[in-house]
């Protein structure tokens, strides 16, 4: 699909951390006074993470860090939120494992954004199936109908292989119940894609989120690992259309260059009338190749 985004601003590093390695998987989310931004903070060395919250009165800061959010939920991998606010409410969706089989998406709720309440999981892993297991929920409106967006993954040996699937509450609330619609985003649908089967394969396609355009379509926000190049700077942040929420999606491919010596990835977007704003994660030389936020803008009328 020959379509260009044409980012007219792009402010990285957004902010430094107070006292961890690494900063991934931003969602940012405004309550009608304020933005918060929930992620995962840690360290990619040790593969230790927790929830990281931090408000500002605007996107670009000052951002004022807060103590981690402890659900209290079990697993080796609680990371990765993606959070919603809506009628007053926060509902935050987020995996308990992303780098072995099994797993939930859990599902809690608060009114301010600081104390949550855990409810029943959202949806879990099935095993022996291509959801084998499952990691990276982010929850979407489209058409006036409430879904979770998530990576799924079949039983593996080596290292995971997620496609894209996707699941609707039968309630039209967050509260679920939640009927798995399907994959919707497969690696061969993804040419600038690592293939199954190549010989440096290095990850699967994760960190997806959906959103409405302006002209009713669909835009699938998501990462994905280039098959060319040496580990490190191979991750890239891309978009697919579609004009159905269960595709099929046209990738438009990756939408933002790190520059030499970098990669980007797992993102949030949102839209505003004509602009769309991209707060993504990235590391370059300039972060010593740390983990950091940025966030880039571009207007959807000037769309190639």
């Amino acid at each position: 699909m020959e379509v260009k985004f044409n980012f007219d601003s792009n402010v990285f590093p957004l902010f430094q951390p107070q006292s961890v390695d690494d900063l991934k998987d931003p969602c940012p989310v405004f309550d009608g006074t304020q933005w918060h931004i929930f992620g995962s903070s840690g360290a990619v060395a040790t593969e230790t993470w927790a929830i990281l919250h931090a408000t500002a009165p605007d996107l670009y800061g000052p951002w004022t860090e807060h103590p981690v959010v402890d659900l209290r939920i079990s697993g080796s991998g609680v990371a990765a939120p993606g959070v919603i606010h809506e009628s007053g409410v926060f509902h935050m969706f987020i995996q308990t494992e992303f780098m072995k089989s099994g797993g939930r998406c859990e599902h809690a709720v608060s009114n301010d954004g600081f104390h949550w309440v855990v409810l029943a999981p959202a949806i879990k892993a099935i095993p022996d199936t291509g959801e084998d297991g499952i990691y990276d929920p982010h929850p979407a409106i489209i058409g006036g109908q409430r879904y979770l967006v998530y990576s799924g993954m079949p039983k593996f040996s080596r290292v995971p292989q997620p496609d894209v699937y996707l699941a609707r509450s039968q309630s039209n609330s967050w509260f679920g119940p939640w009927k798995r619609v399907g994959k919707i985003l497969d690696h061969a649908d993804v040419p600038h894609h690592n293939g199954r089967e190549h010989p440096d394969y290095e990850w699967g396609i994760e960190g997806a989120q959906l959103v409405e355009l302006p002209d009713g379509r669909v835009l699938l926000n998501a990462t994905c690992f280039l098959p060319e190049g040496h580990r490190g700077n191979r991750q890239r942040v891309f978009f697919a259309i579609a004009n159905e929420v269960n595709g099929p999606y046209v990738t438009a491919g990756p939408v933002l260059d790190p520059g030499e010596n970098g990669e980007n990835g797992h993102s949030t977007v949102m839209i505003n009338g004509q602009q769309l704003t991209l707060f993504y994660q990235s590391r370059v030389a300039e972060t010593n190749h740390l983990w950091r936020y940025g966030l880039a803008r571009c207007d959807l009328s000037q769309v190639a």
